[in-house]
């Protein structure tokens, strides 16, 4: 029973990761092609739409992580394919910067975005929630995104 299953779930799961990996290219190859032309990567953002915004909760959060480290870390928000809505979010504490990332500064706090990541996360705010199941970093809001998991770490992209 199994078996068949699988195969009738393999045509559909093959479809996702190809569009998956579709979307992924076109917005990498949009990415660049914004990099290529912007004149220089530490330009203030003027726009809110193109900046990547920091909460309260998220900068006391951080500040909070940053006072028991002996170096001061960065929060790094990636977005990958997969999660149970085609996209997800990936949060990490990162020490350097990489020379196509993007980063977001308020109050001292840093968040870093790099190149391809940077166009599924356009005017989105980041949160920090402490739940009765989990704590975490989440991406509270993403006009980018058409719909999600209830848990906030995956999501689906406009087209």
């Amino acid at each position: 029973m199994s078996r068949s299953l699988v195969k009738r779930v393999a045509p559909y799961l093959a479809g996702r990761i190809r569009e998956n990996h579709r979307l992924l290219n076109f917005s990498s190859a949009s990415a660049l092609k914004e990099a290529s032309s912007s004149s220089s990567s530490s330009q203030s953002e003027s726009s809110s739409i193109d900046v990547v915004h920091l909460s309260d909760n998220c900068i006391r959060r951080m500040k909070e992580l940053q006072s028991s480290e002996p170096e001061k870390k960065l929060l790094r928000l990636g977005v990958e394919t997969g999660g149970c809505s085609g996209f997800q979010y990936v949060f990490e504490l990162d020490n350097r910067t990489n020379p196509d990332d993007r980063v977001f500064e308020k109050n001292g706090v840093k968040l870093v975005v790099d190149n391809v990541s940077y166009d599924f996360v356009k005017g989105a705010t980041v949160d920090y929630v402490e739940e009765l199941i989990r704590a975490a970093f989440v991406v509270a809001e993403n006009p980018a995104a058409v719909g999600g998991c209830s848990c906030k770490s995956s999501f689906m992209v406009k087209q």
